[in-house]
């Protein structure tokens, strides 16, 4: 592996973690999530959160879609805010049960409901079932947010990595489609651009968990055998035009020093600025695309402490 100037604080952890994969079949990708749910150890879930999976009705031609739904145990004495979180995994990988730890550590230090979804991946479901999932997802969550014990006027999404890119979009396409209303958009290490052209992408070939190699088969997948042309920017965010970003929701995006989707969160970050969207923007120095895998080290205690702070804030401005 190249050297990198990582926090020292990652340093005992980077032999066991993984860099270039082999994602070039469906069946190499279907190993992998074996593996990977094999060897998945989660925490105990939290007893003040309590978890319920639903299935969003399918609509037309489209599937039901599978959600997770975390509501802290306390009564509230008025309708919550909620995040509508999108895993990530480049696409191809990645589940509802992943992402509790993070769920019900938002539900619970917040005081909000969490609706997580649970979309389908490539290279089985190319763009746009993907996020054709996410928007159903969050129509449903916006459609019975009584029901759900929850404020629509606060209604965040938030997304990591691949999760980022489809929350970016989904952005985009909830304005476009007259709604549901989102108030705010979580976008932490997001992967928006297909070209693989910006130097953060041609530099990064060996960094842990993403790199370049990586990023190419997520690409391939993700937009699938039969595209041609420049694809949606409900696919690849980053080919939105500034004009095309005006009237998104306020933003925060993080980005990690040697990750090879750094360039394209910060340029994407910098057009929404640029778009009139009020945006803060944080570079992590020293880390690496999914570094938060190693909670213990200074920088990813920060940047949990951080997207705590700016949700809190977020999130409960009460709406009038």
């Amino acid at each position: 592996m190249t050297q990198y100037a990582y926090d020292p604080d990652f340093l005992p952890h980077l032999a066991a973690i993984p860099t270039v994969g082999d994602y070039s079949t469906a069946g190499k990708i279907q190993a992998m999530r074996a593996m990977r749910a094999e060897g998945q150890q989660l925490p105990p879930p939290n007893p003040a959160i309590r978890r319920e999976d639903r299935t969003v009705p399918a609509q037309g031609s489209q599937p039901a879609v599978p959600i997770r739904i975390y509501t802290p145990k306390a009564a509230a004495s008025a309708p919550r805010a909620c995040v509508y979180e999108i895993h990530g995994g480049g696409f191809m990988f990645g589940t509802l049960d992943m992402m509790d730890p993070w769920c019900d550590a938002i539900a619970a230090a917040l005081d909000v409901v969490v609706v997580s979804v649970d979309y389908r991946l490539a290279p089985e479901h190319p763009f746009p079932a993907g996020i054709d999932d996410c928007y159903a997802g969050l129509r449903f969550t916006a459609d019975n947010a009584k029901a759900l014990g929850i404020d629509p006027k606060r209604l965040a999404i938030a997304g990591q990595s691949a999760g980022g890119g489809l929350a970016a979009g989904l952005a985009l396409m909830a304005r476009d489609k007259g709604g549901p209303a989102i108030c705010y958009q979580l976008l932490e290490i997001p992967e928006l651009d297909d070209r693989l052209d910006t130097p953060s992408m041609l530099a990064f070939q060996d960094t842990p968990f993403w790199n370049r190699p990586n990023a190419v088969w997520s690409w391939k997948h993700y937009l699938g055998p039969n595209h041609e042309g420049v694809p949606s920017i409900y696919a690849a965010p980053a080919r939105a035009t500034v004009k095309q970003l005006v009237g998104l929701p306020p933003a925060y995006v993080s980005t990690m020093e040697f990750d090879p989707l750094r360039d394209e969160g910060l340029r994407y970050a910098m057009a929404m600025l640029e778009a009139g969207i009020s945006v803060e923007l944080h570079n992590y120095a020293g880390t690496f695309h999914g570094s938060a895998f190693v909670p213990s080290a200074e920088p990813s205690r920060r940047n949990a402490e951080e997207i705590v702070t700016i949700l809190a804030k977020r999130l409960h401005q009460r709406s009038s």
